[in-house]
């Protein structure tokens, strides 16, 4: 009979198991193949994705780190977390009183520093000055994931509208009418390419007669979920060797952060 080990805190709460657990089943949890609970394989990943620690030097009491990589894959090629943040993100638009789906968008961009990990996959970001990767974002007003993915640092913002709006679109079933963007989206092209998609550019812009911080309308939400995401260590940075690796895990953090707030009503109750 093996000792019960000591939680850490990033494992998954017995209300949030309860939540995720039929979305990364792809196996019966009694399959002859398997050697290592599946809730301790998901508690391995989110102790990687929230301490930044190298997969090799995950804790001796959770399952092998090759063993929660392998699974990792699985669950990402089978679109598990994709399905799961969907979900969460319409039981918390309902719980606020909102629509399913949202009819407006928020979009902005987000440099990460590259590492020695990264290597020659990053560049230079003049405007920010940091060599790295950038992270577009797409999220609803209540600052939940819609749509991610990751280029290179040096790509201008309003080259990826097209590819961000068309993937809004597809996660919504075409209910986005409006997408709030700063200024670096401006200009006909950007407004253009989201129009093709059905959606149309609102840009917010800081008034020249302020100084200092400004919380500007709308715009503050998307900020509130790039702070979000530095909350997890291993996003603080491009710590990947490959950009999909980037926003994979970009994905399952917004989905553990969904996650929390879905169950803390259960946890209440």
């Amino acid at each position: 009979m093996s000792i019960p080990r000591e939680p850490y805190p990033s494992d998954v709460s017995q209300d949030e198991w309860a939540l995720v657990a039929p979305y990364l089943t792809l196996l019966p949890e009694d399959a002859s193949q398997r050697t290592h609970a599946l809730r301790e394989v998901f508690n391995g990943l989110r102790d990687i994705v929230k301490t930044g620690a190298p997969w090799r030097w995950m804790p001796n009491d959770l399952p092998p780190w090759e063993i929660v990589y392998q699974q990792a894959q699985r669950w990402l090629r089978a679109g598990c977390f994709e399905a799961l943040a969907e979900d969460l993100r319409v039981i918390l638009r309902l719980a606020a009183g909102r629509p399913a789906q949202p009819t407006a968008a928020i979009i902005d961009s987000r440099t990460l520093r590259s590492t020695p990990e990264s290597g020659a996959r990053g560049a230079y970001d003049g405007a920010k000055r940091k060599k790295g990767s950038k992270l577009h974002l797409a999220v609803d007003t209540l600052g939940h994931l819609l749509a991610l993915h990751v280029t290179p640092a040096n790509t201008d913002d309003r080259a990826e509208i097209g590819r961000i709006a068309k993937t809004i679109q597809a996660e919504t079933g075409q209910s986005v009418e409006v997408a709030f963007v700063d200024q670096g989206y401006t200009g006909d092209k950007p407004a253009m390419a989201a129009a093709e998609h059905g959606i149309a550019l609102e840009v917010i812009k800081l008034s020249e007669a302020k100084r200092g911080f400004v919380l500007l309308p709308r715009r503050w939400v998307v900020e509130r979920s790039f702070a979000w995401a530095t909350r997890f260590r291993r996003l603080v940075k491009d710590y990947e060797r490959c950009a999909q690796t980037l926003a994979d895990l970009h994905l399952i953090a917004f989905a553990c952060i969904m996650l929390k707030n879905v169950a803390k009503p259960a946890a209440g109750s």
